[in-house]
């Protein structure tokens, strides 16, 4: 049994299909809700560790200071090579203290949209990752690659869609791990993001297809299966 601890940083993103599959995999999780004002627990305190996402942007310290408090947490965790998985928010915060630069995309990503992998991808992933997925984005910030890192993904409207960093650190712009009601809660709390552009869909094309969830879930439970327990 191993510990996966996880930072979340508002109560409607939680673990999508990772927790019923890390609990039937018969590990303990714990969070640290930071939106609550929990405090961090210590850097070792745990085998693995998830950062999810969030609405706010990386340097908004002054609306959530915290930010500070877990950008220095996170940089611990990575230098003891614990396992850590960012997503989308969280992978921009794991870019942030590896030393890549975080910026705004030029545009929103909100809904279903193809990635593809790079050439890059080393050969222990290489059957783990698809070669294209589509996936679930909902971001409008992106992050350049890190010193030491390798890209996995790339799309057509945002060029950094996921990284390795050190074989112990995954970073992935999207969403593997949303469901179908994971994904109504993003749409309920942040329904403004949803305007007419060219990559965000309607509520009623993000919601539509139950089975598009599923198979992303699918991939999302061997990214951590590899990342967090193989040997």
């Amino acid at each position: 049994m191993a510990i996966i601890h996880w930072l979340q940083h508002v109560p409607f993103e939680g673990l999508g299909s990772m927790e019923e599959y890390l609990a039937e995999q018969g590990h303990k999780l714990r969070c640290t809700c930071l939106w609550a004002g929990d405090v961090l627990p210590p850097a070792d305190a745990f085998s693995a560790l998830i950062v999810m996402g969030g609405p706010m942007g990386i340097y908004d310290y002054d609306e959530y200071p915290w930010l500070k408090d877990e950008k220095s947490f996170l940089l611990q965790v990575v230098e003891k090579k614990i396992p850590v998985l960012g997503i989308c928010l969280g992978a921009q915060l794991l870019a942030d203290v590896l030393g890549a630069e975080v910026t705004a995309n030029p545009e929103k990503e909100i809904g279903w949209f193809p990635v593809r992998r790079t050439n890059d991808v080393p050969a222990s992933l290489q059957t783990v990752l698809p070669e294209e997925c589509l996936v679930f984005h909902w971001h409008g910030d992106t992050f350049s690659l890190p010193p030491h890192a390798v890209s996995l993904y790339s799309s057509t409207a945002c060029e950094n869609q996921a990284f390795l960093y050190k074989s112990h650190v995954m970073g992935l712009q999207f969403h593997l791990e949303t469901t179908r009601n994971s994904a109504a809660a993003l749409v309920e709390n942040c329904r403004n993001e949803l305007v007419s552009a060219p990559w965000i869909q309607t509520e009623g094309e993000i919601l539509q297809d139950s089975t598009i969830f599923q198979k992303n879930n699918k991939v999302m439970h061997q990214v951590l299966d590899s990342l967090f327990f193989d040997t």
